[in-house]
């Protein structure tokens, strides 16, 4: 269902149902959230993969058969549960890292962009595929419109159309094409980049990036925050005597 590595300040996230092409079902949804929501303090970066053939192919057939006997009250309760999902992969402090090949299609779209970053191996596929169902985006509109832009969303939402890496970089939502057999080198060069860097400067960088624009007077507070924390002061230190800051690590896979 899920498999979870972990190493200690970074994780290893795999959905794991290779057999349905790693397709939500209730079981995983809940497995997901909880990584998300309970992640110990001291990790800094997730990388979120998918086992087999593919990423995610969004619902499970079995899944969504079952939820076609569902009320709307029942339907309504079951889609809150998906929602709390990407939220919880937006609003963790850790950077969260998709490695995407293959497919990502409706709902694998949507952890797609939750994800802080992604890189996709070329000739991955995509599509917000719920019109071709009859369904709508709704769960997973807000973290595309956010990434990708409300022109791109109605185009992409309202077509279903499938596409290929080179638009979902060209649109930002994947931030690095790879070639075959190097998206995991490419991922591990981010994961490694941020164990570089101050654990509470990527949390906040990470949560300012989700927010409105800042006034003048709420981002001079933030930056003279951080210039007079423990972390900022030993970075800058350490930037000066031309040494690793302390707050730095390094990948033990």
């Amino acid at each position: 269902m899920l498999q979870i590595d972990n190493h200690g300040e970074w994780l290893s996230v795999t959905l794991d149902r290779p057999d349905v092409r790693n397709a939500f079902n209730d079981e995983l949804i809940a497995a997901l959230t909880k990584v998300f929501t309970e992640l110990n303090s001291n990790v800094r970066a997730v990388r979120l993969r998918g086992q087999g053939k593919v990423f995610s192919a969004g619902g499970d057939l079995n899944w969504m058969r079952q939820a076609a006997n569902y009320t709307e009250e029942q339907n309504a309760a079951d889609a809150f549960k998906l929602a709390t999902l990407f939220e919880a992969i937006v609003n963790c402090p850790a950077v969260v890292i998709a490695e995407v090949h293959g497919a990502a299609f409706g709902g694998g779209c949507g952890l797609v962009a939750a994800a802080d970053v992604a890189v996709a191996e070329e000739g991955t596929k995509f599509s917000f595929s719920e019109v071709r169902l009859g369904l709508v985006p709704a769960t997973i509109s807000p973290f595309v419109i956010s990434k990708i832009g409300s022109g791109h969303a109605r185009a992409l939402f309202t077509t279903g159309e499938v596409f290929e890496t080179e638009k979902a970089l060209r649109i930002g939502l994947v931030h690095d094409v790879a070639a075959p057999g190097e998206c995991h080198s490419i991922v591990m060069a981010k994961v490694a980049d941020v164990l570089r860097n101050g654990p509470e400067s990527v949390a906040t960088s990470k949560w300012l990036s989700n927010q409105p624009p800042l006034s003048k007077e709420d981002s001079s507070k933030l930056l003279a925050k951080a210039r007079a924390g423990a972390e900022g002061k030993e970075g800058v230190a350490a930037f000066l005597d031309k040494r690793p800051a302390s707050f730095v690590s390094t990948i033990e896979e």
